[in-house]
């Protein structure tokens, strides 16, 4: 099976192959770059690896949550590829995808709790629990956007994992709260599309893709942003 991934939902900007198993990526921090990289990046890596895009199976992205300029590239680029070859999407959660960045951090065999969070700006984090089982997250509860403060980890366990930026927002709020909880945290922890290829490789295996135009994007936020006076009044509560 041959699949194209892309994720551009946050400051990294990624896309990965994935040939039968064998995985190839392009990863670079790259803010406001995403969608100069990406296309030639996939026409790369394609070369290199000696494949036609005919010869695509699918198309996976990452659907978000994240920035709403990097969700709506990561779709229109899936769509694009996708209705051009006549070959089905496989959206996956960004918080999911991130949740394997936890794998490094595990120190031992078995399930892994992980809590995703990414820094949604304007004072908020997107954020979910999973429970890593064979490399794969299964979820523990919803995603959500909410305060760092307002965040909560399911059950009573002291051994979660953390990963993403949403762990460094509103100067460490996350970590600050619910940190002796945790047995690792990465704060610097981006989504890589080699990780939401290999995700997207299992889904596409139990038959769970969508037609290109039938994209669901995770925003969480009704707004995409403040206007003025709703800044002014989060300034003003934060001082």
């Amino acid at each position: 099976m041959k699949l194209l991934a892309f994720e551009t939902s946050t400051e990294a900007c990624s896309v990965a192959l994935w040939l039968d198993g064998d995985v190839r990526e392009r990863f670079e921090l790259a803010p406001r770059r995403h969608a100069e990289l990406s296309l030639p990046w996939a026409e790369e890596l394609l070369a290199q690896a000696g494949v036609k895009r005919r010869e695509l199976d699918a198309v996976a992205l990452g659907r978000g949550p994240g920035a709403f300029t990097g969700v709506r590239l990561a779709i229109a680029l899936a769509q694009g590829v996708a209705l051009a070859l006549d070959v089905p999407v496989i959206p996956v959660s960004t918080l999911a995808v991130l949740a394997l960045r936890a794998q490094p951090l595990a120190g031992g065999a078995g399930p892994q709790r992980v809590l995703s969070a990414i820094d949604a700006r304007m004072g908020e984090i997107y954020t979910a629990a999973y429970e890593l089982r064979d490399g794969e997250p299964f979820a523990l509860d919803a995603e959500a956007v909410l305060a760092p403060d307002a965040a909560q980890l399911p059950g009573n366990e002291t051994d979660w994992l953390g990963v993403g930026t949403g762990f460094a927002a509103a100067d460490g709020a996350l970590r600050q709260r619910l940190g002796a909880r945790f047995a690792a945290i990465d704060a610097e922890a981006l989504p890589h599309a080699a990780d939401l290829a290999r995700l997207a490789a299992a889904a596409y295996a139990r038959g769970e893709t969508v037609a290109p135009e039938r994209i669901e994007p995770a925003y969480l936020r009704n707004n995409v942003a403040l206007t003025i006076a709703e800044q002014a009044a989060l300034r003003a509560r934060s001082s």
